[in-house]
């Protein structure tokens, strides 16, 4: 049994209710922008220095085709090479201004952007720390996986590159329109005949984009989910030869997604031709009617030309705000997600007054504890319970008794409903969590090695611990033996899944982990299990030096490993039905004979 809870919730479900979250979002929503603007604040003067890039960009853009209208009208015309030659060196300085200033506004967001990128993913990797294990139990990996990378990476692409285009495009866009009224307002007029039309092609667009947008989310999300659980449960997959029925269960998510996202892009295939279709027709209407203004003498040739440019640069902004727009409807989406994420309230929280825990001696006392992890769903019911410092106690019982749970709620991994968990007799509810939990050692079931050394994961809960530490942990451990066999000894790079080296050896490893952290108690998720005779022995050896003098609770499944326990407790339909010595319940019968004799 894995020392955490797993609700009875299947990968898809959760998958899907997770996607679920935001789905009434809107266009623009401000909590969202507000929400995510703060991780721009450290880098405000970076911000406003773009900001200012921005309005010379912008000025420039408006200079250069009011330039080609001088040079036209007032060198060009008149046959003044001398002026043209002037006004030629002012226009290229003004195209080399405008590249320069581009070029350092673009270097600066990008570099912004990177910054504000991981500090946003730091952000979410620490509150993702500090939130208890229910909610890890019903969230998938894949799914948390998805916000941290995919849509954080949107929100960023809006809020240092967006939402600064998005004011550069509003801006040219108003000093075009402002431009051209003061130059011919007849002909800016006739251009704008098309604003109708596009006007009610951005809003058929904007309706069905909403859902779109947010549909492509809750897709991503479900891929990287589906991924994730079939990569890590590759070997169960192979070992029932299902590769083609998760393989077909894959296609069906992978369609999903890229469905979702051809429907997206489909949107904006659409629209943004539309776009330039209009902006042709106000260019043919600017040829058009402009040209006959200048053979009626009515306009000079500049400005035809320059209205021709302005013309141009009117529609880029359109098009560029389209572009903004499908960015803003997958940032809000993914917003909506990344913000649900941090302002998840940590169940388990310190009090404002809580005390760091001293050293203990290892007394544990359950004071009527009772827990559920789903409401309705009693998991313990008034468990009363007291242990002896240096006492060791085994919780044995049918699979879902509530052995785990005892052993969860003794560090305070989940929050009693009822009653109280008591150590050396103060309520672990009044302390802080790292300081309680300085005081265990888990060996679980499942042994987890993380990638690095075999020397840094001994030393994982104390990093600072010396070499001539690390080896005599592995030494009581039983592990330096086989460490020193290695090629790199204690230098060995332990691979991902930690699978070059044995289930016996991770054990050992995490055994001599524990060791080295000295804890006054001990949790163990029968620690021998799944390995074989010999290894069990070393394990069992191992274990029994970490248990001298420490306060020891083991959840047990072979009853013959917990023969000289202390005090042994039966656990079933979340109470203690039965304890005593191993010796003393067979002789009692009732269900620690039954469990024996199915041994």
């Amino acid at each position: 049994m894995s020392f955490s809870f797993s609700p009875n919730m299947g990968p898809r479900s959760a998958i899907s209710q997770f996607g679920q979250e935001g789905k009434d979002g809107r266009f623009f929503n401000k909590g969202v922008i507000l929400g995510m603007l703060v991780f721009i604040r450290p880098y405000r003067r970076n911000m406003l220095l773009a900001s200012l890039l921005l309005l010379i960009i912008t000025g420039l853009t408006l200079l250069t085709p009011y330039l080609i209208k001088v040079a036209i009208d007032d060198f060009i015309a008149q046959g003044n090479s001398d002026g043209l030659a002037t006004i030629a060196i002012w226009i290229a300085a003004t195209y080399l201004l405008l590249y320069l200033t581009t070029m350092a506004q673009q270097y600066l967001l990008g570099w912004t952007s990177q910054r504000v990128l991981a500090d946003v993913r730091q952000k979410m990797m620490d509150h993702l720390q500090r939130l208890p294990l229910s909610y890890h139990d019903r969230t998938i990996i894949g799914v948390t996986v998805s916000r941290v990378i995919n849509d954080v990476s949107v929100i960023n692409d809006l809020l240092t590159q967006g939402l600064i285009s998005l004011a550069g495009d509003t801006l040219v866009l108003f000093g075009i329109l402002i431009v051209m009224l003061t130059m011919s307002p007849r002909l800016a007029l006739l251009t704008f005949t098309v604003l109708p039309l596009m006007i009610l092609v951005t809003a058929i667009f904007s309706r069905s984009a909403k859902g779109a947008f947010r549909l492509t989310r809750q897709r991503v999300a479900e891929l990287v989910g589906s991924l994730a659980e079939n990569i890590n449960g590759i070997r169960v997959i192979q070992t029932f030869a299902q590769e083609s029925f998760i393989e077909a269960q894959f296609e069906e998510v992978n369609n999903n997604n890229r469905q979702a996202h051809v429907d997206a892009v489909r949107l904006s295939f659409i629209f943004l031709p539309s776009i330039e279709f209009l902006g042709a027709l106000a260019t043919a209407v600017v040829l058009y009617f402009g040209g006959r203004a200048v053979v009626s003498e009515e306009l000079t040739l500049g400005i035809m030309v320059a209205f021709m440019a302005y013309v141009t640069r009117f529609f880029q902004p359109i098009q560029e705000l389209s572009r903004i727009y499908t960015t803003m409807q997958s940032a809000m989406a993914g917003g909506e997600q990344v913000l649900n994420l941090l302002n998840t309230t940590p169940s388990i929280l310190d009090k404002e007054n809580a005390t760091e825990m001293p050293s203990v001696s290892g007394q544990i006392q359950f004071k009527a504890v009772s827990f559920q992890y789903l409401e309705g769903q009693p998991i313990l019911q008034n468990v009363t319970l007291d242990i002896a410092p240096g006492q060791t106690i085994a919780l044995v019982g049918p699979t879902g008794a509530g052995k785990t749970t005892i052993a969860n709620l003794i560090p305070r991994f989940y929050e009693v409903n009822e009653g109280a968990v008591l150590i050396d007799g103060v309520d672990v509810r009044t302390v802080t969590q790292a300081s309680l939990r300085a005081q265990f050692g888990l060996v679980p079931q499942d042994p987890f090695l993380f990638a690095g050394t075999i020397a840094d994961n001994i030393r994982f809960g104390h990093p600072e611990a010396p070499m001539s530490a690390v080896v005599e942990a592995a030494k009581l451990a039983n592990a330096h033996d086989f460490i020193s066999r290695l090629p790199d000894g204690y230098d060995t790079q332990i691979l991902e899944g930690a699978v070059n080296v044995s289930v016996g050896q991770r054990q050992l490893l995490c055994i001599a982990r524990a060791t080295l952290m000295n804890p006054r108690i001990l949790i163990l998720d029968e620690a021998t299990a799944s390995i074989d005779t010999v290894t069990e022995l070393y394990i069992q050896e191992a274990l029994d030096k970490l248990m001298a003098g420490r306060t020891a609770v083991i959840i047990a499944h072979r009853l013959s490993t917990i023969r000289n326990a202390d005090m042994i407790c039966v656990v079933d339909n979340g109470r203690i039905v039965q304890r005593g010595t191993h010796t003393e319940l067979l002789a009692e019968g009732g269900l620690y004979q039954q469990l024996y004799n199915k041994k």
